[in-house]
């Protein structure tokens, strides 16, 4: 996994993604540190609404960087929103006011929700083989779950030394080092967008696209699937192991360890296994597990807690953890086979906007449904959803998914240049190729009986 570092370019991006990912973390510590200072027993609160404006930036900003994209080149727009976040990190420590932290939060969510989806769209650029690109998808998901375990532990030991506020230096000092980087890594020119429109429409191209391919139907389902046992573990994991099973704090951490621990597992072990199975192959089977693993945390939160409950929470947890990867890591290549490179960047700014739609959907039902009804009803209703998601994924994902397709070009004039390898048929000029949803394949073939590519 680790031979894709050799890459210079590379090695300076996964670099910049990882300190800024530890910067990132350092900021949510000092964050919730600085609500309860500002807002006492209400700072639960807080964090609540910083967490849903969070959603918000990601779910709204993100298509609308995707259109602006072409028009920057991507070093100035990664360095700048690094800059940015580094700008509102610094400021933070100096609020005196909750509307304050609502303003910078959303900003700098912003400003990541700009960085992250540009940052995903160079990556196979940088790394045109399949098996390199595929490595450096399971070293970026390995970079988010370690992340979650180590800036807690470097929050920590810094604590023990200096004030929260430090903490956010500590960020600024990450994200500044994380444009560094950006700076220093010679970055290939993506090709240019043909489309047209305003920013609206080339803000909606990203989702038109998602919505016109069968693989991306199917993989926002299972962003979905994901999304209701992520949002179990998430909320509802501190009230389960402190309330639910009586046990210390120490054990929070724990229990998120271990979710965190099988998704770092099966991130390792992913490239061996995606080189020789389809990605189909693993992520529907990847989503029923998780789906059968929540089903069964809902049976077993109605029960009596014993003895057996602790070492099941940390077993089914570290279950979700490991599907959850097998799941999400997979999801670049799916869109690096559906979107030219000139695409990609609204392709990702769709995924990372429509993926945390779903989040944005189960992190409140979690929360919501565990205080009014109970965790085994949370659990449950969770728990339908998922399997909905996943069975709809499984119908909407052919199994025969091949990269070209037979379409018919009816509306083309003869003689376009597109057409050039087209032989004539009583319904028009037929070919076949990589199959992509552009401006002149508008919609997926078999999808109408009349359109541009049938």
């Amino acid at each position: 996994m680790l031979s894709v570092l050799r890459n210079r370019t590379y090695r300076h991006l996964f670099t910049a993604q990882v300190v800024a990912l530890v910067g990132t973390g350092l900021a949510t510590i000092a964050l919730s540190l600085l609500a309860y200072d500002i807002a006492g027993a209400d700072a639960s609160a807080v964090l609540g609404t910083a967490l849903a404006i969070k959603m918000v930036a990601y779910v709204g900003v993100a298509p609308v960087i995707g259109a602006l994209a072409d028009r920057v080149p991507r070093r100035v727009l990664l360095v700048s929103t690094d800059l940015v976040r580094a700008v509102v990190a610094l400021a933070l420590p100096f609020v005196t006011q909750v509307w304050q932290i609502y303003v910078l939060v959303f900003l700098l969510q912003a400003a990541s929700a700009a960085f992250t989806p540009a940052f995903q769209a160079t990556v196979p650029d940088v790394l045109p083989d399949e098996r390199d690109y595929t490595r450096a998808l399971s070293l970026s998901r390995l970079a988010y779950d370690l992340e979650g375990v180590f800036s807690p532990v470097l929050a920590a030991a810094l604590l023990s030394l200096v004030s929260y506020n430090w903490l956010f230096t500590g960020t600024t000092v990450g994200f500044l080092a994380s444009a560094s980087l950006v700076v220093s890594a010679l970055l290939p020119k993506p090709e240019p967008v043909e489309r047209t429109g305003g920013v609206f429409a080339k803000a909606a191209f990203g989702t038109r696209l998602f919505l016109a391919t069968p693989r991306l139907r199917a993989l926002l389902a299972l962003d979905l699937v994901v999304a209701a046992p992520g949002a179990m573990v998430i909320v509802n994991t501190v009230v389960l192991v402190r309330d639910g099973l009586g046990r210390p704090a120490g054990d929070v951490s724990l229990a998120l360890g271990a979710y965190g621990g099988g998704s770092m597992a099966a991130a390792l072990l992913l490239p061996r296994f995606l080189d020789r199975v389809g990605d189909r192959a693993l992520m529907l089977p990847g989503a029923f597990v998780m789906t059968g693993v929540l089903a069964a945390l809902s049976v077993c939160l109605a029960l009596p807690p014993g003895r057996w409950s602790w070492p099941a929470l940390l077993a089914a947890w570290a279950a979700l953890g490991a599907a959850t990867s097998v799941v999400l890591t997979p999801g670049g290549r799916l869109l690096r086979r559906s979107a030219s490179s000139a695409d990609l960047p609204a392709a990702f700014a769709a995924q990372f906007s429509l993926s945390h739609g779903c989040w944005l959907l189960t992190y409140p039902l979690a929360g919501w449904l565990a205080a009014a009804a109970g965790m085994p009803t949370a659990s449950a209703v969770l728990t339908v959803i998922a399997l909905a998601a996943a069975v709809s994924a499984v119908r909407i994902w052919p199994h025969r998914d091949p990269a070209e397709l037979d379409h018919v070009h009816a509306e083309l004039p003869t003689g376009h240049p597109h057409l050039t390898d087209a032989a004539p048929t009583v319904d028009g000029p037929r070919h076949r190729h990589d199959y992509r949803i552009d401006s002149l394949h508008p919609r997926w073939p078999g999808t109408a009986r009349r359109s541009a590519s049938v």
